[in-house]
């Protein structure tokens, strides 16, 4: 991996050099039940990177064994997010794929006696596998003939008993310290619809099971993993041993990435959508990898996160601020530098012709060529952020325009403000200003220093803009429900103005709003409704 040594490098390369693997083979295995989140980009990154750093490959596997959360919906978003991300699977398989040769192994695993089809409710088996300190208790179906489980499973694929009526279990050691060796369930009945199986199977294989089967099929040489599946490892490699798959792939797992403020978890998500509290799986406060991509967020400025991180045998958690941070260094090369105004308020200049407008062209990014230019209007009448303006100035530390003062306006001219026109509330909704002709960008005008430098947009070809920004989707202490957590105040919409150039921007085109942030088109963004999310601000708003 780039920039980055780890553990798991350590142990591929000791690999290779032992001989035991001449080729690197990985996977990413995810379930199709949600969409990625940056989260789950840990796992991509650290699949694909360390295999192309050995001349290997990765899979793309979906672990679709559960019928009812699945959908080909996920399995679409999944390959775009990955592709996003700048990484090409090898191969894209299904553990669906595999469900003759799972159901084969299984059976050789009932005619060796180490398996059996348990009527048991659920209760009852979670009752009798104990605890931690206590060791579980045979079921009263343990120890059924093989030709009686070998029937009766059966019967099960061929759909002869409801769902939950009975299951299949393996036979290992109920009073095995490690509980995922309690007999574990190895399928279970479902006669939901497959995204793509249909209706051919009502039994489907649990996750134990089916994953190290699958990684053995596939030949992968290093099957990697978070760290919570540590304890599922004895039971990974009773399998493929025990249903003698030629190939045997090793477990190796590693700690998980947090995010402060972040929650990471499919199914809290999938309620956010479900319950319209977002707008959809991408929407920009979400912290799937399509939301980050709405939102603006770059792929090598996820990337560059998570090798930033590292990769350990813990779980870790690293501050938004690293995140922000990561984006903004990205963005620094890459977004073209353009002036909006979100708060306006006019300005007049009124020593400047009526219907004169004049164009003073200039770099998109000064130092990238390759960018191309634009031209920026000027004329009589213009909008500044109301915040650049008080009619007093409150102190000599105070940059911006005020009556008296005299400010630079970015690739134009210096302006003074001379007075101010109120509504009937008394607050201020024009500026009358004067300006110098002399004082034009680039003309080598130094004779006096104006009272900062500030942005503007010219009003008579500005286009009318909304601009989303984005707090912290969650709030509130851990102990309260994530749903009740929610923030509602997380989204908010402004309304102001762009420079002209930005007429034909397209969805996920990507600016830095001089003195405001970096931002990036939305994609329900029209011409003549232009829509822009911030992606982070110019400097860190972590609290």
């Amino acid at each position: 991996m780039e920039n980055n040594s780890n553990f798991i490098k350590t142990i591929i390369e000791q690999d290779l050099a032992s001989g035991k693997h001449t080729e690197i083979i990985t996977r990413f295995p995810p379930e199709p039940n949600g969409f990625l989140h940056i989260g789950h980009a840990r796992a991509i990154v650290t699949d694909f990177e360390l295999a192309k750093t050995f001349g290997g490959y990765t899979n793309l596997r979906f672990d679709d064994t559960n019928p009812v959360k699945e959908d080909d919906i996920y399995v679409q978003s999944m390959i775009e997010d990955i592709k996003w991300l700048g990484y090409e699977p090898k191969n894209i398989f299904f553990a669906s794929d595999y469900f003759d040769e799972m159901y084969e192994r299984a059976i050789i695993l009932i005619k060796k006696g180490l398996a059996y089809v348990d009527h048991s409710t659920a209760e009852e088996m979670a009752k009798d596998r104990g605890n931690i300190n206590t060791p579980g208790k045979p079921s009263k179906y343990r120890n059924r003939t093989v030709e009686e489980n070998l029937e009766l499973f059966h019967q099960m694929k061929e759909g002869k008993f409801k769902e939950g009526e009975c299951v299949l279990r393996a036979k290992i050691d109920m009073a095995s310290p490690n509980m995922n060796m309690r007999d574990p369930a190895i399928y279970r009945i479902s006669f939901a619809e497959h995204h793509r199986t249909g209706k051919n199977w009502c039994i489907y294989p649990m996750y134990d099971y089916a994953h190290p089967l699958e990684d053995a099929i596939e030949g992968i040489t290093h099957s990697l993993c978070s760290l919570e599946f540590e304890d599922h490892r004895p039971l990974y490699d009773w399998f493929i041993k025990e249903t003698e798959m030629p190939n045997i792939p090793r477990q190796i797992e590693f700690g998980r990435l947090n995010i402060e403020n972040t929650i990471m978890s499919k199914r809290f998500l999938r309620e956010l959508v479900e319950t319209n509290k977002v707008i959809g799986w991408d929407d920009p406060r979400m912290p799937t990898l399509s939301g980050l991509r709405r939102r603006g967020f770059t792929p090598e400025a996820v990337k560059n996160f998570i090798l930033s991180t590292g990769l350990s045998k813990v779980n870790s958690t690293a501050g938004y601020d690293m995140v922000e941070a990561a984006v903004r260094d990205d963005l620094a090369e890459k977004a073209k530098r353009v002036m909006a105004v979100i708060d306006p308020l006019k300005v007049t200049i009124t020593n400047y012709e009526e219907d004169k407008v004049e164009l003073i062209e200039v770099d998109y990014l000064q130092g990238h060529p390759e960018m191309g230019t634009r031209k920026i209007p000027f004329s009589r009448h213009l909008y500044i952020e109301k915040d650049d303006f008080v009619v007093t100035k409150p102190n000599n530390k105070y940059k911006r325009l005020s009556v008296g003062d005299e400010v630079r306006l970015f690739h134009a001219y210096f302006i003074k403000a001379n007075d101010v026109v109120f509504d009937k509330d008394g607050e201020v909704i024009e500026v009358l200003a004067t300006y110098d002709v002399n004082t034009r960008s680039g003309s080598g005008f130094n004779e006096r220093k104006p009272n900062g430098t500030i942005h503007f947009v010219e009003a008579t070809t500005a286009n009318k803009a909304t601009f989303n920004f984005f707090g912290p989707m969650i709030e509130g202490d851990d102990d309260m429900d994530l749903l009740d957590r929610f923030n509602d105040d997380s989204w908010e919409v402004k309304k102001g103005y762009v420079e002209h150039a930005l007429l034909t921007t397209q969805p996920l085109d990507k600016f830095q709003f001089m003195r405001n942030g970096y931002f990036c088109t939305d994609k329900e963004s029209k011409d003549d409704d232009l829509i822009f999310n911030e992606t982070v601000p110019l400097k860190s708003s972590y609290k």
